[in-house]
């Protein structure tokens, strides 16, 4: 087999393993070394762990024995929110820059069970808030497609990684888009699982109720192999679900999608939404049925979400206060040390957003606007719920533009209108998936333009197979 790793699947590679084509070494050093040779042009890694060689020579071990996982040997990239025993822990931010983490999140630990070597960890907005990766504390991401742009975020790292093939597949996390939007401007698959599929156990947390662990790969299969490896119930996250919480959608050989035309079009770049009727041309062809839907409460949901996601985020990040772990600053008393650590610590973004989450959760403002929020969400949560009952699938461009140039949404509000199209499956919990779709010219440089489908909870063998189809007609 010829060892052009960079362009194998996780099949490939697991075939290859197996096979003794190659070891799980050779692949690893490749990734290595290609991680440290891209890394400064692009600055997708916090980190590159050079320990996991010693991971490597261990899945070596394990494959000659035949004691074999489907990711054993390959390895794989981790956004720096994910908690790995031993190593720095940031999330992106000053306030924890020397925080290093004593025990494993539950995916870290099930890969590590499976045998899977960890690369490094991976930048990203700070503590996941942004749509750019341009509010990290250690500077911005740049999309491999075009460096004057961004590579999306929050998990700009992560998509990054894989897309210049530093990464054969890695982890991010999302809470209102962000593995979605950078799969979308980084050319690559991106998965946001059901949430409670995957465990939130060792995640640095931005909203308890939107927070979900998802992969990054190449291909849909790609993704679906890491998503297999890493879901599961914990007794340490009691929001994770069983398979039988929810129905499982069957998957049909001919399905339904379901358009919300009058939403999609709606501030949409002309050639995104060329290359997304483009798609749905493609779906007909091979027998499926295009229908238009209605959902008139999904335009809230983004004002929905920029209420229950910081109130969220102010209560979250409350526990980094100088006093227990992270940076502290020196002060008088214990206010004045709160008080210094926390404006020392924090950006800009993030201390906006502890303010707006405070705000709406003080006296006098709760029910005006958190508790109408969420009530918001659930009649948006009924909406798809009954959308699904006529339509097997949801389809919508990831984002309504291509990646962006470093610095263009100077302001917060356009910045967070980026995320119109994905902070829907946030809000009613629902999977996702943004699979590439073709390409939008700007500059003479042609960029990713990405695809999204939304399926029913548990429906993630739906976005898999409407996935897979996109990418073969592609």
């Amino acid at each position: 087999m010829a060892k052009d790793f960079e362009n194998m699947t996780l099949e490939q590679m697991r075939q290859g393993l197996d096979s003794g084509g190659f070891s799980s070494v050779e692949l690893t050093k490749h990734f290595l070394k290609v991680s440290k040779e891209k890394n400064g042009g692009l600055n997708a890694y916090l980190e590159i762990y050079d320990d996991a060689l010693a991971a490597a020579e261990e899945a070596d071990k394990r494959i000659q024995k035949g004691d074999i996982a489907p990711l054993t040997g390959i390895p794989i990239a981790l956004k720096d929110n994910i908690l790995v025993t031993g190593k720095k822990a940031s999330a992106g931010s000053k306030i924890l820059e020397e925080y290093v983490s004593s025990y494993d999140a539950f995916v870290t630990k099930k890969l590590k069970e499976a045998g899977t070597p960890i690369l490094g960890r991976t930048n990203l907005d700070e503590f996941a808030m942004g749509s750019s990766t341009e509010n990290s504390a250690y500077g911005v991401v740049k999309n491999p497609h075009d460096k004057d742009r961004v590579a999306g975020g929050s998990s700009g790292g992560s998509a990054a990684v894989v897309a210049s093939g530093g990464a054969p597949a890695s982890l991010g996390s999302d809470t209102g888009g962000s593995i979605r939007e950078p799969a979308s401007f980084c050319g690559i698959v991106g998965l946001k699982p059901t949430y409670g599929s995957v465990s939130r156990s060792g995640l640095i947390a931005l909203g308890s109720s939107l927070d979900v662990i998802g992969p990054f790969g190449k291909t849909v299969k790609d993704c679906e192999i890491v998503f297999d490896a890493i879901k599961g119930a914990d007794v340490k996250d009691s929001t994770t679900i069983e398979k039988a919480t929810y129905p499982t959608p069957e998957v049909k050989q001919k399905m339904t999608i379901g358009v919300p035309k009058g939403f999609v079009e709606e501030g949409v770049s002309s050639d995104v939404l060329e290359c997304f009727e483009r798609t749905l041309r493609d779906l007909e062809k091979n027998g499926h049925t295009i229908k238009h839907i209605e959902l008139p409460y999904m335009k809230y949901s983004l004002a929905a979400y920029y209420i229950i996601m910081p109130a969220e985020a102010s209560t979250n990040l409350a526990r980094f206060d100088g006093m227990r772990y992270g940076l502290q600053e020196e002060g008088s008393d214990l206010l004045e040390v709160y008080k210094k650590s926390r404006a020392k610590g924090f950006g800009e973004e993030t201390r906006r957003r502890i303010l707006l989450g405070t705000y709406v959760l003080s006296s006098g403002y709760y029910d005006a606007y958190y508790g109408r929020a969420t009530a918001v969400r659930k009649m948006i949560s009924d909406e798809f719920a009954h959308a699904f009952k006529t339509v097997d699938a949801i389809a919508m461009p990831t984002a309504p533009t291509p990646a962006f140039k470093i610095g263009e949404k100077a302001d917060p509000v356009s910045m967070y209108l980026a995320d119109i199209f994905t902070v829907p499956a946030n809000i009613a919990g629902i999977p996702g998936i943004s699979v590439p779709a073709g390409f939008a010219e700007r500059g003479g440089i042609k960029l990713p333009v990405g695809v999204q489908l939304l399926a029913p909870h548990n429906g993630e063998g739906v976005l898999f197979k409407l996935g897979t189809e996109i990418e073969n007609c592609s």
